[in-house]
């Protein structure tokens, strides 16, 4: 008997690591595809009412030793949103550094890891979203694996950190992208989901070109569309400082 109980948990722990490793594959294909990318984001925010605002950004996204990862957003419309930018340093083993420049302040604004949970630009993703959330804060089960997806339950290791109680990932066998994502809050309903609309392969990646975040509870949702999408060769690192915040690098913005 000993032994059976032996065997179950050393199975129970090489499907624990296999699970994980789906995860760190579906997150390194989602966020960390080559090592440069520049690309333009049109974001349409729908509230409950149908009624839409517009969001426009260029996105720079560099990978640097050890997993970090820095990002620079830069928008230009709305006009009171024009020159506002949003700068992310991530890292794999501590929180995040986030900024927010706002022009019409001349302000530099520290995100802190707290607010990593809240709108991103008044839409319905979260900053985390943006650039990403650890496979290592959750604990993941494997729920099914059909013919199409891994399905994934993730269950937030400090779930005092977090609004919601666990996630569903429908993760593509082929693509490694998680299609469909959905959020459950402590009373185990589902409040919030996100879907990738379309993928296709731009210089031999799968990237995914339209997606949507909704919040299932206030019946909005956000919708992104990602063109002229290009892997690149190379971004200078210095224009993830504070100094470019301020000082656009009309360069990589055209």
């Amino acid at each position: 008997m000993k032994y059976i109980i032996l065997l179950l948990g050393a199975l129970s722990s090489l499907f624990a690591i296999e699970t994980q490793e789906i995860v760190n594959k579906a997150l390194d294909t989602t966020y960390y595809q080559g090592k440069h990318l520049k690309a333009k984001a049109n974001m349409t925010i729908v509230d409950s009412l149908g009624r839409e605002r517009i969001r426009e950004a260029i996105i720079l996204r560099s990978n640097f030793d050890d997993k970090k990862q820095k990002y620079y957003v830069y928008f230009k419309k709305p006009s009171e949103m024009k020159k506002m930018v949003f700068m992310a340093h991530k890292r794999v083993d501590a929180d995040d550094d986030r900024w927010l420049y706002l022009p019409a302040l001349d302000l530099v604004k520290r995100i802190a890891a707290s607010d990593d949970r809240t709108s991103f630009v008044g839409s319905d993703f979260f900053y985390e979203d943006v650039s990403g959330r650890s496979g290592y804060e959750d604990t993941h089960e494997l729920l099914e694996s059909n013919d199409q997806f891994f399905v994934i339950k993730s269950t937030p290791k400090d779930a005092n950190s977090v609004e919601f109680s666990y996630f569903i990932s429908e993760i593509d066998k082929k693509t490694f992208l998680p299609m469909n994502i959905t959020y459950f809050n402590s009373k185990n309903k589902e409040y919030r989901k996100s879907e990738i609309l379309e993928v296709k392969n731009i210089q031999g990646y799968n990237t995914i070109t339209k997606a949507r975040m909704s919040n299932v509870i206030s019946k909005t949702y956000t919708n992104v569309l990602y063109s002229s999408i290009k892997y690149l060769e190379n971004i200078s690192a210095k224009i993830y400082t504070e100094r470019y915040l301020r000082k656009a690098p009309k360069k990589y913005l055209k």
